[in-house]
């Protein structure tokens, strides 16, 4: 192998590692979007049905106390969804690495035919250029542990999280709820509504009177997180969520922010399923909102993130009403 050819190598191999460890860093801080969390039953693992208002499928749980189902094993509460997607089947992670060395080898020694050094010779080329590729896996593997470092500290707090995960809170005017039937709240400001998707699973007839006091957690909810009123939030949350609400203030106290939200409206809201579990009722509501969520230097008052002219949010948040109890917040997700 050339001097050339290997100061070539040295160069390829250099700009693939740089390559990389750009597209890493830019995952890193695309993990600055809002993560939600919490538990949904049975159905904690499961994504929630995509509706009028949320017709993206919902970001999965990023943190949750919900044990995780074993391979194979269908959830409690699964068999109730019709047409519920099974889990796609997973290749071998050995047998895709295997076949890559495998590959590797082959294109050197072809390789080595092509350019006149024989097939040992494109070899021989190769194992030059794993010195360097070891230096990339090196620098790769770095980056993974400050992603995984990264996750895990925003999966227990990203800064001064709402209760809505960052996207959105504060008092709910009269927005439209989405209701069985295509029924609307009463008060809402008359608009256009969107063609109905598929009738929702309603496992345990949610009535309007719930919809009513889910519109109003959205608000209470969001209005004692800004206060940072944990005895407000016990009452409204279940112990979980108030465990990662407490987590996020605290996280922000150690940054000397404050999250202050504001001029919360429910816009539009339907249900994505609801169920009967053994020891509680659940429902999974999708709503749309506008909000103003700022981020706020606690010593100045500066404005650190956040839009003051506010903007809308879609999120799906589930509901748990132990048999004979009231409803409190369970999980959100993003939308």
């Amino acid at each position: 192998m050339s001097s050339k050819t290997l100061f070539r190598s040295k160069k390829l191999v250099r700009a693939f590692a740089i390559a990389g460890v750009a597209v890493m860093l830019g995952a890193v801080a695309a993990e600055a979007a809002p993560r939600g969390g919490g538990s949904r039953g049975g159905r904690s693992y499961a994504p929630p049905p995509t509706t009028n208002t949320a017709p993206t499928t919902a970001a999965p749980l990023q943190r949750s106390t919900a044990p995780t189902p074993a391979p194979g094993m269908q959830q409690p509460g699964m068999a109730a969804r019709p047409g519920a997607p099974a889990p796609a089947a997973q290749g071998s992670r050995f047998g895709g690495l295997g076949m890559g060395l495998a590959a590797g080898f082959l294109g050197a020694g072809l390789f080595g035919l092509l350019s006149g050094q024989g097939f040992l010779g494109g070899l021989g080329s190769l194992m030059g250029m794993l010195g360097f590729l070891a230096q990339f896996a090196l620098i790769a593997g770095v980056i993974y542990l400050v992603v995984r470092l990264v996750r895990g500290r925003r999966e227990a707090a990203d800064g001064p999280q709402p209760a809505m995960a960052r996207q959105g809170s504060g008092p709910a005017g009269n927005g439209p709820m989405g209701m069985p039937q295509n029924r609307v709240i009463p008060g809402m400001a008359g608009g256009s509504v969107a063609a109905p998707a598929a009738a929702p699973s309603d496992g345990i007839g949610v009535t309007p009177q719930d919809y009513d006091t889910f519109e109003r957690l959205l608000a209470h909810v969001n209005e004692a997180y800004s206060r940072e009123d944990l005895n407000a939030l016990r009452a409204m949350a279940t112990p979980e969520m108030v465990g990662y609400f407490a987590e996020d203030l605290k996280e922000a106290a150690a940054k000397g922010q404050v999250n202050r939200i504001s001029d919360v409206r429910l816009l539009q809201g339907d249900l994505s399923e609801a169920w009967r579990e053994q020891d509680a009722d659940y429902a999974t509501v999708a709503m749309r909102f506008s909000r103003t969520d700022l981020v706020l230097d606690r010593a100045s008052g500066r404005v650190v993130s956040g839009n003051p002219q506010g903007e809308e949010a879609v999120e799906l948040w589930t509901f748990r009403r132990p048999h004979g109890g009231l409803w409190q917040l369970s999980a959100i997700q993003t939308a």
